[in-house]
């Protein structure tokens, strides 16, 4: 890369549009998060419906913001930082919101019971690891915070570790004490998503630790 555009990158207008527009993304992904663990935690089948209703909108409305960044990389030569960290990240966040909506829409139609230690746990990991996704993209236009950045990234890697541990141990239980064969393949799948959601946190995480490898 050449001199006059890492120096161009370092004062253009779209340096702060980029940023913005994933501090408005993580706040979406964030906020499905906390949508999910209350989901979760909720106890009637009609609170469900509304909750499940309300992360189908926040994962439409994740869709269009990615898309406008996508669009707007498309169009702008000089970035913040390389097109490719960009467009990983923006599909990394898309992929967690993304993994979000599968998991709330397979518990509201599957009607699985919530109240299942795994579920839960999983969920509660998701919503911490959103949030430790947001702070992460909330500290990347100051170099100053690089050290909560990195506090947010190390964070996300244990929750995934965490939650690798939990979906074996409750897919062994599953099968050693659910006799219903529906049950035990909804639960699966339930849990399947879950695992997966948090392993796209962790890409996400990758995905901005190179970022500070490269400008920090």
């Amino acid at each position: 890369m050449g001199v006059i555009n890492t120096i161009g990158r370092m004062f253009t207008p779209q340096n702060t549009m980029f940023y913005d527009m994933f501090e408005e993304i993580s706040e979406t992904v964030e906020e499905m998060g906390r949508q999910l663990k209350e989901l979760v935690h909720c106890h009637t089948q009609e609170q469900k419906t509304i909750i499940a209703s309300k992360i189908d909108d926040l994962e439409h409305e994740n869709d269009n913001s990615t898309h406008m960044l996508l669009t707007e990389l498309s169009r702008n030569f000089i970035t913040p930082f390389d097109r490719e960290d960009i467009h990983a990240l923006a599909l990394s966040l898309d992929d967690i919101c993304d993994g979000i909506y599968a998991s709330s829409k397979r518990i509201h139609l599957y009607k699985v019971d919530t109240s299942d230690s795994c579920i839960m746990k999983m969920a509660d990991l998701i919503q911490e690891g959103t949030a430790e996704v947001a702070r992460a993209i909330r500290c990347m236009r100051n170099k100053k915070t690089v050290k909560q950045m990195t506090e947010a990234l190390v964070r996300i890697n244990s929750i995934e570790n965490q939650a690798d541990d939990i979906y074996d141990l409750c897919i062994e239980d599953l099968f050693n004490t659910e006799q219903d064969v529906k049950t035990v393949i909804k639960k699966r799948e339930v849990y399947q998503m879950l695992e997966k959601t948090t392993d796209e946190m962790e890409d996400a995480a990758n995905a901005i630790e190179s970022i500070i490898i490269k400008y920090s």
